[in-house]
């Protein structure tokens, strides 16, 4: 997305030859921080995201330039800073289903995913809380449909969790996530082959990188990754063979990006 001169977001399209098109979402607001934010195009040019409407509300939407169809999840609170939100990491698979949370009315969390034919199904991770801003939010899906995310439970920790298309919820800590509020595991991407990656944050504060699957999680740190508060290493996307690219926050403060091959 770009932000105009009035700090309204609006989406755009480059195709491969260069050529950019422009759109915003049909009742996206045209008030400073509001508009349109695309968050994932899938292979076939399928565009899904959010916009923020003339009331602050989040609302999903999923398609082309030509056509979007908007949608809510069942249970989105409708006041300003709730409603529909996408994971903008890899929250669109091929099949165009879309992944992501929402927001209640009581400012609670919780997952959902939309099939292309609309159909959604809405679940919480076992353990979430109930509380403002806990609950459960979904960050990646595969072709499978398999979901990967993180659910902040009654202490504001953060765990991480797999989701297969038949229900079956995994959860997992990372080795050394911290236990403390705003701490733990928060897993980022799911690729093809069912492999996680994303990153912990430990009881200092610190940011790590870990890949694997529930159960066999290995975890690393980008060199020159800082080890104050704040700092570390972020993993953001894992490859079919397991390529992660992410970045990394120095001992200065400063950003880095970083590879990591297999």
């Amino acid at each position: 997305w770009y932000i105009d001169a009035n700090n309204v977001a609006h989406g755009f399209l480059r195709a491969g030859g260069g050529a950019v098109t422009t759109f915003d979402a049909p009742g996206a607001g045209t008030g400073a921080g509001q508009g349109t934010f695309p968050g994932n195009i899938n292979a076939s040019g399928t565009i899904a995201g959010a916009y923020i409407d003339a009331g602050n509300v989040f609302h999903g939407f999923v398609g082309t330039p030509a056509a979007f169809a908007t949608f809510e999840a069942p249970g989105a609170g409708t006041g300003p800073g709730q409603g529909t939100l996408m994971a903008t990491v890899a929250g669109l698979n091929l099949s165009g289903a879309v992944t992501g949370n929402y927001f209640d009315a009581s400012n609670v969390f919780h997952g959902y995913v939309r099939e292309a034919d609309g159909t959604f199904t809405t679940w919480e991770a076992p353990g979430a809380g109930t509380g403002v801003r806990q609950g459960t939010l979904a960050s990646s899906i595969n072709e499978s449909g398999t979901i990967a995310g993180e659910y902040l439970d009654a202490s504001t920790v953060f765990h991480g969790y797999l989701r297969t298309r038949n229900g079956k919820i995994t959860t997992f800590d990372a080795p050394g996530a911290g236990t403390g509020a705003g701490q733990g595991t928060v897993p980022e991407n799911l690729n093809p082959m069912g492999t996680m990656t994303g990153q912990y944050i430990d009881a200092n504060g610190v940011n790590h990188g870990f890949v694997g699957v529930p159960g066999t999680v290995s975890t690393f740190d980008a060199p020159g990754a800082g080890t104050g508060a704040g700092q570390g290493t972020l993993p953001i996307c894992n490859d079919p063979m397991n390529g992660i690219t992410g970045f990394y926050i120095d001992g200065s403060g400063a950003f880095h990006g970083f590879l990591r091959t297999k």
